[in-house]
């Protein structure tokens, strides 16, 4: 763990330092080039040799796709409970998204043009869910709901199986009810290079989606052009702002959260004008920790990826949120303050207010795709959106009417451009 003063003469430079993205090692690059260019060239084949070698699970291409009758069983096995609940959050995240669907329209240009847009789901994205030691079922929840919301005709999953080449009957149940049925036994780069590029069993898809461990984040990026690209998240982030009305018991809890990814690189920031809360914290976070199932794993997080951040007033705090960019963003402060914090916020993925309100919600089930950027990419970039999974084209319409007032602007940029067949091309329909 390390305190940062807000005060003190060093104290952006550390915070850039502690904030720095991790750095994506040359043999991990040079794994995934390995692993993309033989899927590429030799398809089934080569994706069946990684999924046994990576996954232990032998597979044929035949067994790569997930049978109906695997997927009746899952729904057998899974609680009536558990079902109930992954309907529910499923509830939830479209009742969320549906606020934002895009719409159609048309207007009127200056020119008396009619001008507007259309909005189109992606006809065929890959989601990629994360399996291996957790099973993220949330990750089904926020990624293949928005793709059903959206329209997108097919949607392919891909996650990793286990070594018997099973996938694990929550993940399975929780695909069933966002409406997926092609679903694939497939993990790691190669799942993504399968769907980035198309073997004789998986069709190629138009955008991947979905989060993963550096090998999968690597094959993402080297995909784009291929495919289309959502994020590129990194291991989990959550800062905390927090002032004397916050309890160290709940702050602890909250970073603890999200420290326990498995990954080995989150980070977990607190930002507090208490200095009782600076010095409880460190004892409460290896307090909790302790009985923990990933307790190892935690206190690696405490030691190396903590960082508390004292601070004068909360407007310093927001200064270095805004620096930060962080994935989650609570804001365990006084509730008159919420507000004003909220608005002055204006980079973190997902804001959660008040301290009734644990990044674990936004996790699960409030609403909001759980999918957010990290590393710092909050300052331009956005959490995943039902949009993500859509495209859209222009309209523009002229008339005789209109293009004699477009004609003055027309003529000109020509001139400005050197670019006379572009003016000929709208002066020729003045002869007609």
């Amino acid at each position: 763990m390390k305190i940062l003063d807000f005060n003190s003469k060093n104290f952006w430079k550390s915070l850039a330092e502690a904030a720095k993205p991790v750095m994506q090692l040359k043999d991990v690059s040079e794994i995934v080039e390995k692993v993309l260019s033989d899927i590429k060239e030799n398809g089934d084949k080569a994706l069946i040799e990684y999924t046994h070698k990576f996954d232990k699970a032998s597979l044929t291409p035949k067994t790569l796709k997930v049978s109906e009758d695997e997927i009746k069983d899952a729904l057998k096995k899974v609680p009536a409970s558990d079902k109930r609940e992954i309907k529910n959050a499923i509830k939830c995240v479209r009742f969320f998204h549906k606020h934002t669907m895009p719409k159609n329209w048309r207007a009127k240009n200056p020119h008396g043009a009619i001008i507007g847009e259309n909005f189109y789901p992606i006809k065929r994205v890959g989601l990629y869910i994360p399996g291996g030691q957790v099973p993220l079922v949330s990750t089904v929840v926020m990624t293949a709901t928005l793709a059903n919301l959206a329209g997108c005709p097919e949607i392919c999953v891909c996650t990793p199986p286990s070594p018997e080449g099973k996938i694990n009957a929550h993940l399975l149940t929780a695909l069933y009810f966002s409406g997926v049925k092609e679903i694939y036994k497939v993990g790691g780069a190669q799942a993504i290079a399968a769907m980035g590029y198309g073997t004789k069993t998986i069709r190629q898809v138009e955008k991947l989606f979905g989060p993963g461990n550096a090998f999968v984040m690597e094959a993402k990026r080297r995909l784009f052009g291929e495919a289309g690209v959502d994020l590129l998240p990194g291991p989990s982030e959550v800062m905390i702002i927090a002032d004397e009305t916050a309890t160290a018991k709940n702050v602890a809890a909250d970073l603890l959260s999200q420290a326990e990814h498995g990954s080995g690189k989150e980070k977990i920031y607190l930002a507090t004008t208490s200095k009782k809360l600076v010095e409880e914290i460190p004892s409460e976070l290896k307090r909790q920790s302790k009985p923990l199932s990933h307790a190892d794993k935690l206190a690696k997080i405490i030691e190396n990826g903590c960082f508390v951040i004292f601070v004068p007033n909360l407007e310093a705090a927001v200064q270095a949120a805004n620096f930060i960019a962080p994935e989650h963003l609570e804001l365990q402060v006084e509730k008159s303050k919420i507000e004003t914090l909220t608005k002055a916020i204006t980079t973190a993925g997902a804001i959660l207010q008040t301290e009734m309100t644990p990044t674990v919600l936004g996790d699960f089930t409030a609403g909001p795709s759980h999918t957010l950027p990290t590393g710092r990419t909050g300052r331009f970039s956005s959490g995943l959106q039902l949009v993500d999974f859509m495209r859209r084209s222009s309209i523009v319409k002229y008339d005789a009417k209109s293009i004699k007032k477009a004609r003055p602007t027309v003529k000109a940029f020509s001139k400005m451009e050197s670019l006379d067949a572009h003016g000929n091309s709208l002066f020729i329909r003045e002869e007609q």
